[in-house]
């Protein structure tokens, strides 16, 4: 499996941006997918998460009403659109595929990495 996060980018704060995460192969609808994001000098976090049937989201505090997951399994894509952006939230954004297909979205561990893909902020 591969996942090819794109969508990055230099933006203002308040504006907006889409990342996108391609997957490779035939069973991207059977998980579950999730952003985590890096800031510098942190550790890696969750930011958002999706079931593999879509039905289910997760958001960090941090981003909750902000940011949007959703996943077109057509395209073997997962999306999240982040919108009032802070410079805060300036990190290395990375898609995320789950550990176990249709799994019940309990504690879930993910298990294939996309590259990243840099978001910065300005203020």
């Amino acid at each position: 499996v591969q996942l090819q996060a794109s969508g990055g980018g230099l933006v203002q704060a308040g504006g907006s941006l889409r990342l996108s995460c391609a997957a490779s192969g035939r069973t991207f609808s059977y998980y579950g997918m999730a952003w985590f994001r890096q800031a510098p000098g942190k550790e890696r976090v969750v930011a958002a998460s999706i079931s593999w049937r879509g039905d289910s989201t997760y958001y960090a505090d941090s981003v909750k009403g902000r940011f949007t997951i959703s996943r077109d399994n057509a395209k073997n894509t997962v999306y999240l659109q982040m919108s009032s952006l802070k410079p805060e939230d300036t990190a290395v954004y990375y898609c995320a595929r789950e550990s176990h297909r249709f799994s019940d979205f309990v504690g879930p561990t993910y298990d294939y990495w996309g590259q990243g893909t840099l978001v910065t902020v300005s203020s």
